[in-house]
């Protein structure tokens, strides 16, 4: 049996966020709290450190981080975007796409722990921002 056939997705991820792509990599997800666009990429991998990714696999993970940041700057006017790959509540290897302007809910500490609980997706911007993905690439069938 191959890494790639015992892989599942996180319950906790799954529970806290939307599913809204799929990646050459893995699937991508939107977290469900709408105070910033808080995306997740998952890779389909058994490794649970990013740096221990093979090379290829890593660079296929960054390459679809630089697409959401790009869709994050040019589509969704963010100036900042912060990347994060901490696996401390969710032991699954995901890497944080987060975007960030001075107006939002916790600038300038950090999301984790500091949105407020409030703040949902319409369907309509759900909508939008797979439309976004498609355009960039992503495979938004499937969500």
């Amino acid at each position: 049996m191959t890494q790639e056939n015992r892989w599942e997705l996180h319950e906790k991820l799954a529970a806290d966020c939307h599913r809204v792509a799929d990646s050459s990599v893995g699937p991508v997800l939107l977290h469900r709290n709408a105070a910033v666009h808080w995306f997740l990429i998952v890779p389909r991998t058994t490794c649970l450190d990013l740096l221990d990714l093979p090379p290829d696999v890593l660079q296929n993970l960054l390459q679809v981080g630089r697409q959401i940041n790009r869709l994050l700057k040019e589509e969704l006017a963010y100036p900042r975007v912060n990347i994060g790959a901490l696996g401390l509540l969710v032991p699954q290897l995901h890497l944080h796409v987060v975007g960030r302007r001075q107006d939002d809910d916790c600038w300038p500490a950090p999301v984790w722990g500091n949105l407020s609980g409030d703040a949902v997706y319409a369907e309509g911007e759900l909508n939008r921002v797979s439309t976004l993905l498609s355009r960039v690439g992503f495979d938004t069938d499937s969500r």
